[in-house]
């Protein structure tokens, strides 16, 4: 009886270790959902339509990030920089958790880039 009474104390202890596990892992996983989600709303001038995805799949963790149309140049930056940041800090904490984490910045429909057509005087006059 005694082996026994060890052996369901044993397995509980490693089921109630394996739920403590889980739970660290949904706690931190939320981490890097909630990182992008507080980076970019301070970003942006309309921090309401921003909003972030995650899935996990067998290449990892995917966050999907949507933003205003009107906001996009500022989550992309001068030449991606600000993109490339995002992503930088998220394989850090993706390492930190050991997990992969991409981010996909979905383009709103209708961000097309709109020429600037404006004459020298106007452009001298904004100045």
């Amino acid at each position: 009886m005694v082996g026994r009474t060890s052996r369901k104390s044993l397995a509980f202890k490693i089921i109630n270790q394996e739920v403590i596990n889980q739970v660290t892992k949904m706690t931190e996983a939320a981490k890097d959902r909630d990182f992008v989600e507080y980076v970019v709303k301070q970003i942006v001038t309309n921090p309401d339509a921003v909003k972030v995805d995650r899935k996990i799949d067998e290449m990892g963790v995917l966050i999907t990030l949507d933003v205003d149309p009107a906001d996009m140049g500022m989550v992309i930056g001068r030449e991606g920089a600000t993109a490339k940041a995002l992503r930088t800090l998220l394989r850090v904490i993706g390492a930190k958790n050991n997990a992969r984490v991409n981010l996909k910045i979905n383009e709103p429909e209708g961000s097309e880039k709109k020429p600037q057509n404006k004459s020298i005087d106007e452009v001298v006059n904004g100045i």
